[in-house]
């Protein structure tokens, strides 16, 4: 088995992968003042509430985008498996050609996503990576990674706007039942709900005519579920795709 760690801006995600079979799929806070014991400990009750044992794994794979995180977790994982750790990055081959100007900004749950993608869907490509940020990922028919958008992620935009407004409320992401909301909850909600629907209809109209070309859509992230069924466009959901990636990035490089 194969132990899997997505470490993004607000949550970690685990996975544990067996072949082609995902055993379980978790998520913790990431918290920046957490220290190697306590994310092992956290890790080791994670499996243990799934049943498995922390020295079951073969090895582990991380990919992350919080740098000051990344050691730490590292250091956990090494200490419950017992077993080499990779953490995605220069050195590692994914097999994905990168036309960036420069391929090393490129970010790992980016390179993750776009290796499970190309190895499921047909090309071209739009991957929407809906997180804390919302990242929008270009793959062409030839299966180079071209480019892409970061958008503020729903949640960043939601809390910046009752931040900086005083008479608007904290609100929960349950949709609204029309377009044209009656009192402030509703507005609120149709204006972050269907706003963002929109964005990224209009981004994959956008990309689609400067590709010249129709492109399989496909989503992931913890906000997808909230938003993608909004859409217009046929857009696949795939909750797994980041750390499908990482189980085919670990198999390319293990020895």
């Amino acid at each position: 088995m194969i132990l899997a760690v997505d470490i993004g801006n607000s949550n970690i995600v685990l996975g544990c992968f067996e072949n082609d079979k995902i055993h379980f799929i978790e998520r913790l806070s990431t918290n920046l003042n957490s220290t190697a014991l306590e994310y092992a400990v956290l890790i080791k009750n994670i499996l243990e509430l799934n049943r498995l044992s922390n020295l079951s794994f073969q090895g582990g794979i991380i990919s992350s985008v919080v740098p000051s995180v990344t050691r730490t977790v590292k250091d956990a994982v090494v200490r419950l498996t017992q077993k080499p750790v990779m953490v995605v990055g220069p050195g590692i081959r994914t097999g994905l050609k990168i036309l960036l100007d420069n391929p090393a900004q490129l970010g790992s749950d980016r390179v993750a996503d776009a290796v499970a993608a190309t190895h499921e869907y047909t090309c071209p490509l739009i991957i929407v990576d809906m997180g804390t940020a919302t990242t929008i990922s270009v793959i062409d028919r030839d299966k180079n990674f071209r480019g892409g958008m970061i958008i503020p992620g729903l949640r960043v935009s939601l809390d910046s706007l009752t931040m900086r407004t005083s008479q608007l409320p904290r609100i929960s992401l349950d949709p609204p039942k029309k377009v044209i909301g009656t009192n402030t909850v509703d507005c609120m909600r149709s204006g972050i709900i269907f706003s963002t629907a929109a964005s990224i209809d209009g981004s994959i109209e956008r990309i689609e005519e400067e590709l010249g070309e129709t492109c399989t859509v496909v989503s992931t992230g913890g906000m997808a579920k909230s938003i993608i069924p909004y859409c217009r466009h046929e857009i696949i959901i795939d909750d797994l795709l980041l750390l499908k990636g990482l189980s085919i990035i670990y198999t390319k490089n293990k020895k």
